[in-house]
């Protein structure tokens, strides 16, 4: 900064700025830590109270972290085909139930909706099955195995039994859903 740059009482000035490195240097450079990941107030040591501190002293602390190191990738969330193949044949499972659902919802748009609801149901439970029995599912695996199995199974028998029971002529007669539907409505 030249001398005669004075900044206003109460700014801080902007630190100069250098330019990025790029290439094999852009991979090997360390990246700066954010002021507010760093630990401790500047000194080296952790900050009285927090729960570094009580750490260092002896004392578990309650507390999270505040920053996330990492996360568990979901059981089953490998490719589901090997690495060399192209990305739309890794994550088949996935593509299979979004191209079946997307093909109901296109059924369901040109004026058959219990045909295309049937369908994404379908998807949703072959969705559970694929996540049951295959042991990579790319994408499709979002959470553990157990709960994509449940999550999967439970919309898609629901959207099928609203599918079966959509009036007119209902294709599935529960005698006790037209009694509810009264109640709640009345």
């Amino acid at each position: 900064m030249p001398a005669e740059y004075e900044p206003e009482p109460g700014t801080v000035p902007e630190p100069a700025r250098t330019p990025a490195p790029t290439g094999a240097a852009a991979s090997a450079a360390p990246r700066p830590v954010p002021s507010w990941a760093r630990k401790g107030d500047g000194d080296g040591g952790p900050t009285p109270g927090s729960a570094d501190a009580d750490e260092a002293d002896g004392a578990k602390s309650r507390r999270f972290p505040s920053v996330t190191r990492d996360t568990a990738r979901p059981e089953g969330g490998g490719r589901a085909a090997p690495g060399d193949a192209p990305a739309p044949a890794r994550q088949w499972p996935m593509l299979a139930v979004l191209a079946a659902t997307a093909a109901g919802l296109l059924l369901t748009a040109v004026g058959h909706p219990r045909g295309g609801c049937l369908l994404i149901g379908i998807a949703m439970i072959a969705g559970s099955l694929m996540r049951r029995l295959l042991p990579s599912v790319g994408m499709l695996a979002v959470r553990s195995r157990f709960t994509d199995m449940v999550t999967y199974g439970l919309l898609g028998v629901a959207i099928t039994l609203l599918a079966l029971v959509m009036e007119p002529k209902p294709w599935l007669d529960v005698p006790f859903l037209e009694t509810a539907v009264r109640f709640t409505v009345r």
